[in-house]
């Protein structure tokens, strides 16, 4: 693990009663950044045994890795969330 960044994410939900917005989730998680992620950056994340199979974790004790930058988001067709460098 030297020499990996550790980040604490948060799953982000869509919000049921109002689709067009997120609402974060009540659980924090503490992932390796496979990608160089920044801080306010939406990612996605993989967990288990699916984690290790990120680029250079397959022999770690890992259990949540980053493994996606996200660019934009759409639900229902409208656009939820769009990245500052997109």
């Amino acid at each position: 693990m030297r020499g990996r960044k550790l980040l604490m994410v948060r799953p982000m939900l869509i919000d049921p009663e109002d689709p067009s917005r997120f609402k974060e989730g009540s659980n924090t998680i503490v992932a390796v950044d496979t990608l160089g992620a920044g801080e306010g950056e939406l990612v996605m994340l993989a967990q288990g045994s699916s984690a290790r199979q990120a680029d250079g974790l397959k022999s770690m004790p890992v259990d949540a890795a980053i493994v996606g930058l996200v660019d934009t988001v759409n639900v229902l067709g409208k656009k939820t969330y769009e990245a500052k460098n997109s």
